[in-house]
This record gives structure tokens, sequence and C-alpha cells, in this order.
């Protein structure tokens, strides 16, 4: 699925769904977002401090490689409870993914680490969108 939009600047381009335009441009780069939010179980919670730190130290070690593959952190951090409609989950990760491939390659990564197992856990994914498409959207769910 695309929409192709009327001019930004001088330029035609399309709004890609699904990484591909069957106009064949390329002037618009799409890009993928990944929404964690997490809680610590009581696997976690059970784990003396040092497998912790060790559990950690391998995670971060990973987490240095995400750069080459185009993976940008957007924030990780402990969610505010004090919000109307809060999540109950304590933490959050929001992360811009270049592509499919890639956001594929952190999920396997982060499944593979043994990460589910120390923390309840839920993603969300979608691409860039804008207003009026989302608003479009909505009114056909």
């Amino acid at each position: 699925q695309f929409t192709f939009n009327a001019s930004r600047g001088n330029s035609a381009y399309c709004k890609v769904k699904q990484n591909h335009c069957p106009c064949g441009s390329s002037g618009f780069r799409r890009a993928d977002y990944l929404v964690e939010l997490y809680t610590p179980n009581a696997t976690w919670k059970a784990l003396p401090a040092e497998q912790r730190q060790q559990f950690l130290s391998t995670i971060q070690n990973a987490m240095n490689e995400l750069s080459n593959l185009g993976i940008e952190i957007l924030t990780l951090a402990e969610t505010d409870p004090d919000i109307d409609q809060a999540s109950e989950h304590r933490f959050l990760g929001l992360w811009r993914l270049p592509d499919q491939q890639a956001r594929d390659t952190l999920l396997a990564g982060i499944k593979a680490s043994g990460w589910y197992g120390y923390f309840d856990h839920v993603n969300a994914t979608g691409a860039d969108g804008d207003v009026a498409d989302h608003l479009g959207d909505l009114a056909q769910a």
C-alpha cells in the first residue's frame, strides 16, 4: 500500500508503506520505529546482583554494534506513572530503524539474549506516518 502526496518543495514524493513504491521513486526514505514497554519480572528480581550485572554487560556490548546496522536509540527510560492512562510497564525503549530487516535483526537479538525471560515485555512497531494518514487509518478501523 502506498500514497502519493502532492509536492514537498519542488519535488513530488511517495510515502511508502511496506518498503516499495510502484512509481519507482527513491526520494522518500522510509523509517520503522519500535516501541518496547517492559517491567522486571520475578525471575529478574530473584537474580543475584552479580548475575544481573553480567547479563546487562552482555546487553551493553551487543548494543554497541547496533549503530553499524543503522539502528538509532531514541530513548531508553523509566516511564512516568503519574500521567493519564499511564502504562503499567516500568520502562520504555524507543528505536528508529532504517528498514524492516534491521527491525527483525534487533528483535531477534533481543529474543536470543534471553531478555524476555527476565522482563514482562510488549513490542509495537510501525513506519513513518503523518496526521492525515493516521486519521484516515483510524476512520477505516
